[in-house]
C-alpha cells in the first residue's frame, strides 16, 4: 500500500461527532466495506454500525464497476440500516442517501446536484455536463433477522486531478482550493443521513427535495438499460417509487434500473 502523505492524516474518532446510537469503526485498509459489512450483518451485526476505511482497494459501485482510493484522500464508507417503512418505500433509500450527501455537501459546494439515481455532482449547468464527487451503493442483504441495507459512500475528498479514476471526477479539495479536514467532513455527512431518515415515512416530500436538486430531470438522457437497449428522451419526473420517468419517440419509459447519460446540448 501506498504511504499517505503527511497533508493527509488519519480520520481522529476521539474528534468525530458521531449520531446518537450509531457506533463507528475505521480500519486502515479494506478491499469493500459494503463487503465486509454485508458479511458481519449476516453474521447478526445489529443496524447502526458505521464502517469506515482510509484506503479501499477494491470497491463497488454501480454496474459493478470497481475503483480503488489513494489512502487517506477521500470518505468511504458502509453503513447498515434498517428502515422501518413498507417496503415500497425501501427503493427510496438510495435517493435519500444521494440527498443526504448533496445536502451535507452543499454549504461548501454551492453547485453541487444529483444526477438519478444518486451520483453527486458538481453541475455543469447547461453544457449537460458534471463533475462526479460522490458515489452510492445500496444493497439489501437478506438475514436471518429479516432484510438489511447496507449503505455505501464514497466522497472524492482530497485527490488531485492525477488521482482520480475518470476525466469527469472531481474532488472537495479541487472544487474549494482548500485543504478538507475529513474528521468534520465525515460527522457532517453521517448526521445528515441520520437526520433525513425520517423522510422515508414521506416519500411525497423526499420525493420534491430530490427533484429540486436532481440536474437530470428536464434534461436529455440515453438509458442503457440492463438488457444492453438504449434508449434516449427527456427526464420528465421522479415517480412515487423513485424511478426516473423519460418521455421518448415511442412513448413515456419508466426506468428503475439502469444507466442513465446525460447528453450534452449540441
Amino acid at each position: 500500500m501506498t504511504d499517505a502523505p503527511a497533508s493527509r492524516p488519519p480520520l481522529d474518532l476521539a474528534r468525530l461527532v458521531a449520531p446518537a446510537g450509531w457506533r463507528v469503526e475505521v480500519e486502515e485498509a479494506t478491499p469493500s466495506t459494503n463487503a465486509a459489512l454485508a458479511a458481519r450483518a449476516r453474521d447478526g451485526e445489529e443496524p447502526g454500525l458505521v464502517l469506515v476505511t482510509e484506503h479501499q482497494t477494491a470497491g463497488r459501485g454501480r454496474l459493478d464497476r470497481t475503483w480503488e482510493t489513494p489512502p487517506r484522500s477521500s470518505l468511504t464508507f458502509s453503513v447498515l440500516l434498517r428502515p422501518d417503512v413498507p417496503p415500497e418505500s425501501w427503493s427510496w433509500l438510495p435517493l435519500l442517501t444521494g440527498y443526504a450527501v448533496q445536502a451535507a455537501l452543499a454549504d461548501r459546494l454551492p453547485d453541487i446536484a444529483l444526477k438519478w439515481p444518486n451520483d453527486v455532482l458538481v453541475d455543469g449547468g447547461d453544457l449537460g455536463t458534471g463533475r462526479k464527487v460522490a458515489g452510492i451503493l445500496v444493497e439489501r442483504i437478506e438475514t436471518a433477522g429479516g432484510p438489511i441495507a447496507v449503505v455505501g459512500v464514497g466522497i472524492n475528498v482530497d485527490q488531485t486531478l492525477d488521482e482520480l479514476p475518470i476525466a469527469l471526477a472531481t474532488s472537495v479539495a479541487l472544487e474549494t482550493g482548500e485543504p478538507v479536514e475529513r474528521t468534520g467532513l465525515l460527522g457532517q455527512v453521517l448526521g445528515s443521513l441520520h437526520g433525513l431518515q425520517g423522510l422515508l415515512d414521506d416519500t411525497e416530500s423526499l420525493r420534491a427535495a430530490y427533484a429540486d436538486v436532481c440536474v437530470t430531470l428536464g434534461r436529455t438522457v440515453d438509458v442503457h438499460l440492463p438488457a444492453g437497449d438504449v434508449r434516449r428522451g427527456e427526464a420528465l419526473d421522479i415517480d412515487a417509487s423513485g424511478a426516473l420517468v423519460v418521455g421518448t419517440d415511442d412513448g413515456t419509459l419508466t426506468v428503475a434500473a439502469g444507466d442513465v447519460v446525460h447528453v450534452r446540448p449540441a
